[in-house]
């Protein structure tokens, strides 16, 4: 970037404490904290799943933001938008949710390990409750960081939707990838209910059997940048994010243990 980037825009699958700590709720939670530490403006959202206590945590719906509808294949969902605090790390987190697709009491999968058949929708959602939620904020980010498989729509829509929107057209996004990219498939008419906004297929290029191998692919061709977020990313991720030759962030363990990748982090950002 031209200069040293300002706001930074966290989308994440997972965030401690609103579900159990991971690697990737354990990134979600301390990553802009340490970023917002560093003097940049930050926003965090999430899924609001249905395991999150909104009375423990104090989540409450903001109106201002809430009442769009959100059309995938040909049924129109109201979005819900809400808002929590981390109060120890003065951490605001923005929550997408809506009844069908995040009541629910499990995050990805039934009671018995089920893929849920509707989680390449529940993407869809995310990624556009996000997007527009950020405009109706009138916050433009100059990273776009997004973690956590059901993140992965969202480089797709910001480059061929959302692009010549004055909020998003110096948006760079950051894809970090974790070991969590499901290897079961999307419900068959995934590749279809992707579509939206003049997206042709030609620009997915997703079939019928698609999964989330498939999807972080599609998410690496639409990002300016890589980091590896873990140890275990699947190697044909690996593979496919090096013959695209972005620039990329090897995993570092150590920097991870000792909290010194907020810094690295940082410097990667401000070079894209």
């Amino acid at each position: 970037m031209a200069d040293s980037a300002k706001k930074v825009l966290f989308v994440s699958s997972e965030i401690f404490p609103y579900v159990p700590e991971n690697g990737i709720s354990h990134m979600g939670r301390y990553l802009p904290q340490g970023i917002q530490e560093r003097k940049m403006e930050i926003r965090s959202f999430m899924p609001r799943y249905g395991c999150i206590n909104e009375r423990k945590n104090q989540l409450h719906e903001v109106i201002r933001l809430s009442g769009m509808n959100i059309i995938i294949g040909d049924v129109d969902r109201p979005l819900v938008i809400k808002v929590a605090s981390i109060s120890a790390a003065r951490l605001q987190v923005y929550f997408i949710d809506n009844e069908d697709y995040f009541k629910r009491k499990a995050i990805y999968t039934d009671s018995e390990g089920n893929f849920f058949k509707d989680n390449g929708e529940r993407a869809i959602f995310f990624a556009r409750g996000v997007l527009e939620t950020v405009k109706k904020l009138r916050w433009a980010p100059d990273i776009i960081h997004c973690q956590g498989w059901i993140s992965h729509v969202l480089p797709l829509y910001l480059k061929k939707i959302y692009r010549d929107d004055p909020i998003f057209s110096s948006s760079k996004i950051v894809l970090s990838l974790f070991g969590d990219t499901p290897k079961e498939k999307f419900s068959p008419d995934f590749a279809d209910l992707i579509l939206c906004g003049g997206i042709c297929k030609e620009d997915v290029g997703l079939d019928a059997e698609a999964g989330g191998i498939e999807l972080a692919q599609l998410a690496a061709r639409y990002s300016d940048g890589v980091i590896f977020g873990s140890a275990d990313v699947d190697p044909s991720l690996e593979k496919a994010v090096e013959a695209l030759g972005l620039p990329t962030l090897p995993f570092n363990e150590k920097e991870i243990a000792d909290g010194t990748y907020f810094d690295t982090y940082k410097g990667f950002y401000d070079k894209l």
